[in-house]
């Protein structure tokens, strides 16, 4: 199985993912997934579903999981969307901050670095992962884009930005710490 999500180039956070959804399967029943079946699969589902009472969220990644074990590596013929059905997801509506708040939530944050990544998260809709890995070639301040590499899912996109937000707190942030390569030097210690 993870040879096959290797070469699919699955995230290693899937991959690990994954393999303890399948561990934990398997240790549920104290038995291979291969001689286990559709049957046991409902069962599961049913077990993590009421008695271990995991929200929907949780429950997908190990359908996801079993899923792939079934049917790309131990090359089922099954129909895995009836057997292993995902269970539906309420639609709840984002928080939205006003303008007020967002910058309230921003003076709050003492750290000027840490401050400089969430305005850059804010102003351009970046994940903090995004945010931390751009480098001062991603930014084009012509078109007013920051091109972000490798992003959730090893996507890249361009993200449009609020210049007047960004160029302020990245110069703040620039006249402190000059930037090397990445924009924002993170030390991970």
């Amino acid at each position: 199985m993870t040879e096959d999500m290797q070469v699919r180039n699955l995230s290693p956070h899937t991959q690990d993912s994954y393999v303890q959804q399948v561990s934990l399967f398997a240790r549920h029943f104290s038995q291979s997934p291969e001689v286990l079946g559709p049957e046991e699969i409902r069962s599961y589902q049913l077990y993590l579903t009421n008695e271990k009472k995991l929200a929907p969220s949780s429950i997908l990644i190990a359908i996801a999981a079993l899923r792939f074990l079934y049917k790309v590596t131990l090359h089922k013929d099954w129909s895995l969307e009836e057997i292993i059905p995902t269970p539906k997801k309420p639609q709840k509506l984002p928080i939205v901050l006003s303008p007020e708040e967002v910058l309230q939530f921003l003076n709050c944050v003492e750290s000027l670095k840490h401050r400089t990544i969430l305005t850059t998260c804010y102003a351009a809709g970046l994940r903090i992962s995004e945010a931390i890995r751009l480098k001062v070639a991603d930014i084009d301040s012509q078109r007013m884009v920051i091109r972000v590499e490798q992003g959730k899912g090893q996507k890249c996109c361009q993200q449009h930005f609020c210049p007047y937000v960004l160029v302020k707190f990245m110069l703040r942030w620039f006249r402190r710490c000059p930037p090397s390569e990445h924009l924002l030097d993170i030390d991970y210690t």
